[in-house]
């Protein structure tokens, strides 16, 4: 069993205490128990395995994405467990854990200066895309 196969397989629970009609019954589902911790499991997988259907990722390819967190560390996660370089853009003021949390994954992190943000990270991927 791989972890992938955990992603999505999140508890749903009642929330009783949101409502006082009887009649409205409010579910929620607990998504940090994707393997990463994060709701962002699903779309990065879904993307994944997308772009592998397609053909467009192949194992010669590179996973390339400007983040500030979370779609990153599912990316990293679902790249190292499958084979793929990770490459990702993030702007320095990103915490020092979140970077450690992809480099244990294996992503290659690639700082940007953190005046600039995310629109930062962006160009920068896109610079090297171009």
């Amino acid at each position: 069993m791989s972890i992938l196969s955990a992603i999505g397989n999140t508890p749903l629970v009642e929330l009783t205490n949101l409502n006082n009609n009887s009649k409205v019954r409010i579910f929620g589902k607990i998504e940090g128990v994707n393997p990463s911790g994060s709701a962002k499991d699903r779309p990065a997988y879904y993307m994944i395995k997308k772009a592998e259907e397609s053909g467009e990722l192949t194992r010669d390819k590179i996973i390339l994405e400007a983040t500030s967190g979370n779609t990153g560390i599912s990316l990293a996660m679902i790249g190292a467990t499958k084979g793929y370089r990770v490459k990702l853009f993030m702007p320095k003021c990103v915490s020092i854990e979140r970077r450690r949390i992809l480099k244990t994954y294996g992503a290659e992190v690639i700082l940007t200066p953190a005046k600039e943000g995310t629109d930062g990270a962006i160009r920068r991927a896109h610079q090297l895309i171009s």
